[in-house]
């Protein structure tokens, strides 16, 4: 069994356990979103995801922080964007140690274009911790992967208000971490739309 203390690691740097109140609840409740982020945006439009990079690289340490490996470990990075309407709207990074690309976790080098939920949330066996926002910025890894996204080369007012969610999934030991962001074209799609209240978070993806 997956203890507590794994379920919850030490945040990194610059992560919050909740959505600072000054955000509006539209932004709360997508950050804490509980489930399949993929069902959440099929309710909104036509989703379209691709994939921007899948690569073998060493753990940053804000990510090793959240996996509980040690930074610099290797580890199988894939990159997609998502489009809602044909909107870039959320892009997402995962990565898992490279020795449970090929094991726990080797159903991430078969995606292709398939989002991440066809293999999470049909296993009872994986378990998900709580969530963590933050505002992105230099040196989040997944910073340059948001600035990839909106097409910008450096810092700017659009960058500037990006916030992510990210959470740990394990499956047989072994951590997955996936990390999604909302695009300023996200919140101007959804602008005006109500949304269901925010549900408690719910750590077992089987059980959404």
């Amino acid at each position: 069994m997956t203890s507590l203390a794994v379920l919850s690691p030490p945040l990194a740097p610059g992560w919050l356990p909740a959505a600072p109140p000054l955000l509006l609840p539209a932004m709360r409740h997508w950050l804490f979103r509980p489930g399949a982020l993929t069902a959440g945006l099929r309710q909104v439009g036509g989703v379209r995801l691709r994939v921007l990079a899948e690569y073998a690289d060493g753990a940053p340490p804000d990510e090793a922080q959240a996996m509980r490996i040690a930074p610099g470990s290797p580890v199988w990075v894939r990159e997609v964007l998502m489009s809602v309407d044909g909107v870039d709207s959320v892009p997402a990074r995962s990565l898992t140690p490279l020795t449970a690309s090929h094991g726990a976790w080797q159903g991430m080098r078969r995606l292709s274009t398939r989002p991440l939920a066809d293999m999470l949330y049909h296993d009872r066996t994986v378990i998900r911790s709580p969530f963590a926002c933050r505002r992105l910025a230099s040196p989040v890894p997944f910073h340059a992967t948001a600035l990839r996204a909106l097409g910008a080369a450096r810092p700017d007012p659009e960058a500037a208000r990006v916030w992510a969610r990210r959470s740990v999934f394990w499956r047989m030991g072994q951590p997955l971490l996936v990390a999604e962001c909302f695009l300023p074209g996200f919140w101007t799609l959804t602008a005006g739309r109500a949304v269901p209240p925010l549900q408690p978070h719910q750590r077992t993806p089987g059980a959404r």
